[in-house]
């Protein structure tokens, strides 16, 4: 069945959009911060490891100890990274394998999904958040009955193949590599206004999700942007619905 709307692409970010920013910050960032260490005692010379190793600038990547060091200042920091992010990804794929990790999607988020995908809809994320740590999170989600949700995402970008979240640059990029679909055809959910504003600047239709446990909105924020609480906000041709 056709999508009837002029969207045809929904570009998801992850973190406060889907997922709660505790599962993030409070979770999955621990988690790296306490498999660190022994990775590094046990991996630090093993083929696997040293791309990752490798990709730190080189004052880090010569000991396990400045490589840490470094590591940790980045997470307090919420630097974003690429580097960084490739290293989390790989240090958090051990805890989804074992069912000490699993992603808690807002409620609506399973359902909408399948219903866009149903509809024709074509389904993308953006991340700051390595395409690979994307992948294992949308794999190992609390969804049911399917947990797995890969299958129903049809492209996935991060700060390395596309570019930083809040260069509009970086959306014409994300929009380039699908030209069968025009900017306008594109619709960015993202709770992060700066992130908004630069879809909207490459030409791409971008609204504002407020979820709980997110930070406050600026009160201009509403007078000038689409806000949401829940994608059930948006009606079939997702737009925001009056009331």
């Amino acid at each position: 069945m056709a999508a009837s709307t002029s969207v045809k692409v929904v570009l998801l970010d992850i973190e406060g959009t889907v997922c709660p920013i505790s599962f993030v910050k409070d979770v999955l960032f621990p988690y790296a911060l306490k498999a660190l260490p022994d990775t590094l005692e046990s991996q630090w010379d093993s083929p696997d490891f040293a791309k990752y190793r490798n990709a730190f600038p080189s004052e880090y990547s010569s000991s396990k100890d400045a490589l840490a060091a470094h590591f940790r200042d980045l997470v307090e920091r919420d630097v974003k990274v690429s580097y960084l992010k490739s290293l989390q990804g790989y240090l958090w794929e051990s805890g989804y394998a074992s069912g000490d990790l699993k992603a808690p999607l807002f409620p609506d988020v399973p359902a909408k999904l399948a219903e866009w995908r149903h509809r024709g809809l074509s389904i993308m994320i953006y991340s700051s958040g390595s395409v690979a740590a994307q992948k294992l999170l949308f794999k190992h989600t609390d969804a049911a009955p399917t947990s797995d949700l890969t299958p129903q995402i049809a492209d996935w970008f991060d700060t390395v193949n596309a570019g930083l979240k809040t260069d509009a640059s970086s959306y014409e990029t994300i929009a380039s590599t699908h030209p069968e679909f025009s900017p306008a055809e594109w619709l960015f959910l993202s709770d992060n206004v700066k992130e908004v504003d630069a879809a909207i600047e490459a030409g791409m239709r971008s609204i504002v999700v407020q979820r709980p446990g997110n930070a406050p909105l600026s009160p201009e924020v509403p007078q000038r942007l689409r806000v949401i609480e829940t994608f059930e906000s948006l009606d079939d041709d997702l737009n925001v619905r009056a009331g």
